[in-house]
């Protein structure tokens, strides 16, 4: 009992200069997000509707009468703030770790390490990610992405497979696994895959035009729909 009690002390103690080390959370239970109460919740559907329609200012604004005390609200800043390209986004999703988002703050940190080039980093934040939320698609989309970009093809096409089983009417997923086909000269693969997932030749040329992108390059930045790019969400 001693001994348990010591190492709880310690690992809590390892907390306090940080975040919570990595399995706090499997330890002792993912915390639950705070409610927002009915006004907050109206506030931020609305923040939403207008990202939605392309007005990101506008989502902001909203979102900067809300108390930062929400995780809820802290997510949708993070990620306003990265399609603005403002330098709040890193802390945002960071203030996230170890809380109740933690997953989507791994995702969202990630995203920012793509764009800047670093896929070593976004691999670990990504693959993270995946073990807190194994189920959502985006993650397991943009972690196929970065191992692409890797040139770690196999691991790559399992990411994707995975992301379109578990959403098949996401199809950023679809469009990736064509641009790797595309990536390995297998041209035959690709034209199937367009006809077995009934891809529309603008997505096609979405595909073509990634892969010519990762060929010249050597790598690409995530991209999804929604401002998260052709890859991410």
């Amino acid at each position: 009992m001693k001994a348990m009690l010591l190492m709880a002390s310690l690992i809590l103690l390892a907390g306090c200069a940080g975040h919570p080390p990595e399995g706090l959370g499997q330890l002792f239970g993912t915390p639950s997000c705070g409610k927002p109460d009915a006004d907050q919740q109206l506030a931020l559907n609305l923040a939403d509707e207008m990202l939605n329609d392309g007005r990101p200012h506008a989502s902001l604004a909203h979102l900067q009468q809300l108390p930062d005390a929400l995780d809820q609200v802290r997510l949708r800043k993070a990620r306003v703030s990265r399609l603005l390209g403002l330098g709040e986004a890193e802390p945002q999703y960071r203030s996230l770790l170890g809380g109740c988002l933690a997953a989507e703050g791994e995702h969202g940190l990630g995203q920012l390490a793509s764009a800047r080039g670093d896929d070593v980093q976004a691999l670990q934040n990504l693959q993270r990610a995946v073990r807190l939320a194994p189920t959502d698609e985006r993650v397991r989309n943009d972690l196929g992405v970065v191992l692409m970009s890797l040139g770690r093809y196999e691991q790559a096409r399992f990411e994707f497979l995975t992301a379109m089983e578990l959403k098949d009417d996401n199809p950023l997923p679809a469009v990736n696994l064509v641009t790797l086909s595309l990536l390995q000269d297998n041209w035959q693969q690709a034209t199937d895959l367009v006809g077995r997932l009934r891809l529309k030749p603008v997505q096609f040329a979405e595909a073509q035009a990634r892969a010519s992108q990762i060929k010249a390059n050597g790598r690409g930045p995530i991209a999804s729909a929604s401002g998260t790019g052709v890859m991410v969400n």
